[in-house]
């Protein structure tokens, strides 16, 4: 285990559970209002990333307790690349964050990962904070949105092909393609499929339609996204779009993303949203469908 944290007097820490998951989301929030003026994390993204059957809560997890006892701050690192931790704004500027960056280091030596880092929203606190302990900047992402009432145009797809929601037997051929995409470029291990099932099928609000395919002569998936409803309904967030290799330049990308869209508008969101990096290429295929940048991130990271 890392060495325990160095906190101010009156702080402790633990490893948390996912009964946890509700607390963290709130942190998180107050962190990404104070930082970004607007809260896009939800309780459920929590549950759906630590219910994952390779995700050790206890081991994978540190809490940070406040003098009053609540929860004021959190990290998380449980293999590859990627790490996350916020600390609530009313208890910034007391090395917390500081502390938590070396845990996160500290625990992916453990984990032997030659680099772990976290996305933080450019120049926000955070950001700097990172900079300063020499966290690199290893690529920049955006979330994008579409304006309400404008629609992605319209894309005719191929004879023979067909766009619908999946069936529970479309679900492997979706892990598949959307894993054979994104591994073209990201730095990490095959998501497993029970993984993927318990992130995208099993995540807490989900419903069978938030799966999107385009199937081809055959019936096979060659394109998928996944849609994500905000617990209150009113936005759709794109958060897999992927298209098979052999099936590209064909629009079948654009005609998807318009389907999951025009799904989510049917269920009543107001808002649709996505967001990419600077390793997939996409940024400009997103812009010429209409949608705006909102906000930039970058992913710093940091050799343990």
């Amino acid at each position: 285990m890392p060495a325990p944290l160095h906190l101010p007097p009156r702080y402790a820490e633990r490893p948390l559970t996912l009964a946890d998951a509700g607390a963290v989301a709130r942190l998180m929030a107050a962190d990404e209002l104070a930082t970004t003026g607007e809260v896009h994390i939800e309780e459920a993204d929590i549950v759906a990333e630590w219910q994952r059957p390779s995700f050790d809560v206890g081991a994978a997890t540190v809490g940070v307790l406040g003098p009053s006892g609540d929860l004021v701050a959190y990290a998380e690192c449980s293999g590859g690349a990627r790490a996350d931790a916020a600390v609530r704004p009313d208890h910034w500027g007391q090395g917390i964050g500081t502390a938590l960056a070396g845990w996160v280091s500290a625990r992916a030596a453990e984990l032997g990962e030659p680099v772990i880092g976290m996305p933080v929203p450019q120049d926000s606190p955070g950001d700097r904070l990172l900079d300063s302990l020499g966290w690199f900047v290893r690529w920049e992402s955006w979330v994008l949105a579409l304006p309400e009432e404008t629609a992605i145009p319209a894309r005719e797809l191929p004879a023979a092909y067909a766009v619908r929601a999946a069936t529970t037997q479309d679900h492997e051929q979706v892990w598949t393609v959307i894993e054979d995409a994104f591994l073209e470029w990201s730095e990490r291990e095959r998501e497993t499929y029970a993984d993927w099932v318990a992130t995208n099928v099993e995540r807490p609000g989900a419903e069978p339609w938030n799966i999107r395919v385009v199937t081809d002569p055959e019936g096979a998936v060659v394109a998928a996204a996944v849609l994500v409803m905000t617990e209150n309904g009113r936005e759709g967030f794109v958060s897999r779009l992927a298209t098979r290799r052999d099936q590209r330049n064909r629009g079948l990308a654009q005609a998807l993303l318009a389907d999951a869209f025009d799904a989510a508008r049917a269920h009543g969101a107001a808002r649709a949203t996505l967001s990419t990096d600077s390793r997939t290429g996409a940024l400009d295929l997103y812009r010429r469908v209409g949608m705006e940048v909102e906000s930039t991130w970058v992913h710093r990271a940091t050799r343990p």
